[in-house]
């Protein structure tokens, strides 16, 4: 995979889509891997019987990565997430397909010489149907991702410290 760099991003880029078969593992070792022992995230009769859901469901930390993993799948290894700010507005369960789809809102390079790009990314889930069949697509998560991308092949976010990253 060749590397993105700043110049190749314009706002109104769209990224590609990213699509998910969510299961009860893909719950579990989210909560797991970022230490979230609260059952409503690995036992279903809690979750439902105690906080009334519909099952088990994604971790506030396992959307978080999912939202990294979805940026830098594009970005390319150099990409450097700086902020991301998200608004949960649904949860997402075993049994969903999740979409996460953005576009490019914003690009620029900061008195420093990084690049950055504003992205726009909306995390939809769908049911699926036995047949695996996805439903109507309700609003998940929706989120802006401020990502430092190289300037040039010599040039790696990574590297930057102090003064020089500003997020």
């Amino acid at each position: 995979m060749a590397e993105l760099l700043i110049d190749q991003v314009t706002a109104g880029d769209e990224l590609p889509e990213l699509v998910v078969d969510v299961t009860p593992t893909t719950v579990v070792l989210g909560a797991l891997a970022s230490r979230d022992w609260r059952p409503m995230h690995h036992d279903y009769k809690f979750a439902t019987e105690r906080n009334g859901v519909a099952d088990i469901f994604l971790n506030t930390p396992n959307q978080a990565a999912w939202f990294e993993r979805y940026i830098t799948d594009w970005t390319g290894p150099s990409g450097r997430v700086g902020r991301m700010t998200f608004r949960m507005r649904d949860s997402v369960f075993p049994g969903d397909r999740m979409t996460y789809r953005a576009s490019v809102t914003e690009v620029d390079t900061d008195d420093q010489g990084c690049g950055w790009a504003l992205v726009e990314v909306t995390l939809t889930a769908a049911e699926l149907d036995g047949s695996g069949n996805p439903g109507e697509e309700r609003v998940a998560t929706t989120c802006t991702i401020r990502v430092a991308i190289p300037k040039n092949e010599n040039d790696n976010p990574w590297a930057r410290k102090a003064d020089g990253w500003k997020p």
